[in-house]
């Protein structure tokens, strides 16, 4: 007998039919039971049959070994979903499949399901969101038996207020590189009040280098990605006095935005205004000119991210420190 019998989902009784043993040989074979002596053939034998019929374990019966569930529930806000948050997803994804735990992800993006509707249908091991959530909403997880509720970006009822993923090294950087060469830098913050989150601490690390450096704070201008809005901040930050002659961009979005405004105005970077943008987007490199911007390695995050989570769902407890993360420099020619 091979294949999927009668078109119903294969068990592990097909399984031990197809293969000439027991159930509970099948099952000690397919969870590598290390208490149990089973010949090599017949494990052989077993894994063969196993994948002949397209045998999967099925997640009740997994999460009744384990005494919990295997999913990690990821919860995105109502952000743009790009190149850099797609990527993380993948990586956060790969990362706990490297820890044997399910990523499945709930964006926040109207009209979705409340919050409360998702996790109290999957019950979850973990809940990581990418933004804070309110203390009430994770102490009714916990006391649902969800075993990890951590945030990247705020306090997820944890009673501190830190990020894991700090912003503010970002904006830091971008405003390091660009002192050397200018004393009057402003900033490009994103239009969608949503992303607060993260433009303002990136913002917050722009101010506290100008301020070490004794630069004045840097000149704020709110850029929308058409042309004709950015047109109005570069007039704005050529109009001060000192002249604005650097831009630290909330991303490279907003920074290439800018980059397109100023043959409209008869200027150029890196001459008339020099532009930093942050995460490498593929079109960064194509600009006119090509973008200088921060690099952060998201895989690092990912995979420190899903260990934290794994460690706590064995019995640890997860810290609430800063996850590190390397930040670079690419530089190109816009600054």
């Amino acid at each position: 007998m091979t294949g999927r019998p009668g078109g119903r989902r294969v068990t592990s009784a097909d399984v031990a039919r197809e293969a000439g043993v027991s159930r509970a040989t099948v099952s000690y074979v397919l969870n590598d039971s290390p208490r149990q002596r089973i010949p090599v053939a017949t494990r052989q034998r077993v894994r063969e049959a196993a994948a002949r019929l397209g045998y999967a374990p099925s997640a009740a019966a997994r999460s009744l070994r384990r005494g919990r569930s295997d999913i990690v529930l990821g919860l995105l806000p109502d952000w743009p979903i790009e190149h850099v948050l797609g990527r993380l997803v993948q990586q956060l994804t790969d990362a706990l499949a490297q820890h044997e735990l399910t990523f499945l992800v709930h964006s926040a993006a109207h009209p979705a399901r409340q919050l409360g509707e998702v996790w109290k249908a999957l019950t979850p091991a973990a809940v990581l969101a990418l933004d804070a959530f309110p203390e009430a909403e994770a102490g009714a997880m916990r006391a649902a038996g969800i075993e990890v509720v951590m945030a990247v970006h705020g306090p997820a009822g944890s009673g501190h207020g830190s990020a894991l993923v700090p912003e503010e090294p970002i904006g830091a950087a971008q405003a390091r590189h660009l002192a050397r060469a200018h004393r009057r830098l402003g900033y490009a913050y994103p239009d969608l009040a949503r992303l607060g989150v993260l433009a303002g601490p990136r913002l917050d690390g722009v101010r506290r280098v100008c301020a070490e450096l004794g630069l004045a704070e840097p000149d704020v201008h709110t850029v929308s990605p058409e042309p004709g809005g950015a047109v109005r901040a570069v007039k704005a930050w050529l109009a001060a006095d000192p002249p604005v002659t650097g831009i630290c961009a909330f991303n490279d979005a907003v920074a290439l935005a800018v980059l397109a405004a100023l043959p409209a105005l008869g200027l150029r970077a890196p001459h008339d205004l020099a532009v930093i943008g942050v995460d490498d987007i593929p079109g960064a490199a194509l600009a006119r000119p090509p973008l200088t911007t921060v690099v952060r390695d998201t895989g690092v995050i990912a995979r420190a991210l899903a260990r934290r989570i794994a460690d706590a769902l064995e019995g640890g407890r997860a810290p609430a420190s800063a996850l590190p993360e390397p930040l670079r420099v690419r530089v190109r020619v816009s600054a």
